[in-house]
């Protein structure tokens, strides 16, 4: 099986997709790669992260469409071609910006088909990179995934590693309904195993990255790596957990996890986000509620301090929720019960 990065991965997906079905179009800032800079070539680049590379040319301007610097306009067009019968694939870049077009996003696309009585569709796909660890500062580093969690009507994806990317995001292009897809910045160049040609992993299905007894792991995104190498310190203590992956965040795989706490008695959640307000707490809430009683100890979560991603390497590095803080978090959980 060859092995690609995530990088490669999405871009794999956007030509199997677009070749497949011609309703599939993408649209955003710079898609087309690279026409502005300094090389004044198009495709230069394959837009700022790559992941659109090649398209121009094998599919050309009619289906991938550079539109102006306005994340409102982005998606407005977007939600009107998708309600047309056109399946879009819009690029936000950097997902902090996601603010100027949420009027589109959650008052409009994730509504039409609750208001128009199920008649209408939406097959509209948001890509957006999120995330903290590349010095990018407080308006290019969030993580905006648990905004679009709370809103009915959205579907969430956040893969970890280059196969769940391909497979996610075959799955969201042809789903009827909006869904934001997440990209973490770091991970773009994350290689992994990555079969050839066309397979789709459901939404709401969690991957069971490792098999363990003494306590249940869940993590998003970035943090599914650096839980991996936590355990990788734990084990050599003989302590083993259950690591999921849970993939999607709306919906989300409730039954997966709450069957590993049962198993395990303990829960830690690792989340890049701030505390307040974010998956980890909502996950949390959920065992608190539905698994009470299979609990030995309190529920551990970690995440990011309260506060804007910091610029300073330095300070960004402590910022971020490491293996370190993960390790610590499974041991506490396993000294409390």
């Amino acid at each position: 099986m060859p092995v690609i990065t995530m990088r490669e991965a999405l871009n794999e997906a956007l030509h199997l997709e677009m070749a497949r079905d011609p309703r599939v179009i993408v649209l955003g800032e710079d898609v087309s790669g690279g026409a502005g800079g300094t090389s004044g070539q198009r495709d230069a680049a394959g837009g700022i992260f790559g992941v659109t590379k090649g398209l121009i040319h094998k599919f050309g301007e009619g289906r991938v469409i550079d539109t102006p610097i306005s994340e409102s306009c982005i998606i407005g067009a977007a939600n009107g071609a998708a309600l047309a019968g056109l399946r879009p694939v819009a690029e936000l870049m950097f997902a902090d910006f996601v603010g100027v077009a949420m009027d589109q996003i959650f008052n409009q696309a994730a509504k039409f088909r609750y208001m128009f009585g199920g008649k209408a569709r939406t097959p509209l796909v948001i890509r957006m990179s999120f995330g903290a660890g590349m010095n990018c500062a407080a308006q290019h580093s969030q993580t905006i995934y648990p905004f679009m969690t709370a809103v009915p009507g959205l579907k969430v994806v956040v893969p970890s590693n280059p196969y769940d990317a391909k497979g996610l995001l075959l799955t969201a292009i042809r789903d009827d309904d909006p869904v934001v897809f997440f990209e973490h910045k770091a991970l773009y160049s994350r290689k992994g195993e990555v079969p050839d040609g066309d397979y789709m992993i459901p939404f709401g299905e969690a991957a069971l990255v490792r098999e363990g007894d003494h306590a249940t792991i869940v993590a998003l995104g970035r943090m599914v790596p650096f839980a991996e190498k936590a355990l990788e310190k734990l084990n050599a203590d003989g302590i083993t957990c259950d690591l999921i992956d849970p993939r999607t965040t709306s919906p989300l795989d409730e039954e997966t996890i709450l069957e590993s706490v049962s198993n395990t008695g303990r829960l830690v959640v690792v989340d890049e986000s701030p505390p307040r307000c974010s998956v980890a707490s909502d996950i949390a809430a959920i065992v608190a509620q539905k698994g009470f009683r299979d609990l030995k100890a309190p529920i551990q979560i970690v995440t990011a301090p309260h506060t804007p991603v910091p610029f300073a390497r330095e300070l960004e590095r402590a910022y971020v929720p490491g293996p370190a803080q993960i390790e610590a978090a499974v041991r506490k959980v396993l000294a409390d019960g």
